[in-house]
């Protein structure tokens, strides 16, 4: 499985009710130019048609991987159904791909050479294509940089879920993902950081990321409260406060276009949790666009 220049990397593809997207997702991991690959799939109990897309695909996934596994059964949740996987991964190294997103050709080589040629680094990252409702597409590419536990545990981070690929020991390590949690992939990046180390980011796009109505990051309520699950997790953390307070004011930041009240409500909730978040530029930007650009109404 294992050799010198190309180490195995696991890909885990975990889907639920993406019939229409799954196929385009593994033909996207078929058409990596990286050959020493094992996939997983596990479908979480979907009740639309995924099974059968899936199906079609067995043979020739079984005749191109190193190694293949395909499973089903009934609907357990997004972090068990990427704990059981990682417990029949055997690559020195996994990225995990929801089955609506498709990788770009080139993601697996560049990233494992990248871990390879970096030993400190624990995972690694980059840009993004989103693909929005009406098929209008944006690349999203931040410059190169790396992150530590406190960038991350602030905000201070652009980790884009879908082009992770990581050390499957260091996974390992911190027992994978923390099962009941509503952001699964931020505690990840945190508990992989806590005891030291960095996730990079290099400046190339990796990944396509749809957008639509069922994203998690398209409902602002369950997304404060799963910021906010997280952050009470290092409350013992010298930068707890600080953590409040940025979580708080993306709330604020999020609502300014929907409801002016809310905005302000959760921007003097950010002030509450840490004065200091006064004089930040992200707080700064707040008011400038608040002020001078008057969209959206109060609810």
């Amino acid at each position: 499985m294992e050799n010198e220049k190309n180490p195995l990397v696991s890909i885990v593809i975990p889907c639920y009710n993406h019939d229409k997207y799954v196929q385009e997702c593994i033909r996207s991991v078929i058409a990596q130019d990286y050959e020493n690959i094992e996939l997983i799939i596990i479908d979480d109990g979907s009740k639309d048609e995924s099974v059968i897309k899936i199906q079609e695909l067995v043979p020739q996934c079984e005749k191109h991987f190193i190694r293949f596994d395909f499973r089903t059964r009934p609907n357990k949740g997004l972090c068990v159904t990427l704990n059981e996987a990682l417990e029949w991964c055997e690559g020195k190294y996994v990225s995990f791909i929801a089955s609506d997103d498709v990788m770009r050709p080139y993601k697996t080589r560049e990233q494992a050479y990248y871990l390879e040629n970096n030993l400190n680094s624990i995972g690694v990252f980059g840009g993004v294509e989103v693909l929005y409702k009406n098929n209008y597409k944006k690349e999203i590419k931040k410059n190169k940089n790396s992150y530590n536990f406190d960038d991350i545990l602030l905000h201070k981070h652009n980790l884009p879920a879908p082009t992770s690929m990581l050390r499957l020991d260091n996974v390992r390590a911190v027992n994978g993902f923390r099962e009941g949690f509503i952001i699964e992939d931020w505690i990840m990046w945190l508990d992989l950081t806590e005891a030291g180390g960095k996730l990079d980011y290099i400046d190339k796009v990796f990944s396509l990321y749809r957008r639509h109505d069922n994203n998690l990051s398209a409902n602002l309520e369950k997304m404060y409260a799963g910021r906010m699950q997280v952050v009470e997790v290092f409350k013992n953390k010298k930068n707890y406060n600080k953590a409040k307070a940025r979580v708080n004011l993306i709330q604020a930041r999020d609502l300014q276009n929907y409801n002016k009240y809310e905005s302000i409500r959760f921007a003097y909730k950010s002030v509450l949790a840490d004065f200091g978040i006064l004089f930040s530029i992200s707080f700064i930007k707040f008011l400038i666009k608040f002020f001078i650009f008057k969209r959206g109404g109060v609810n």
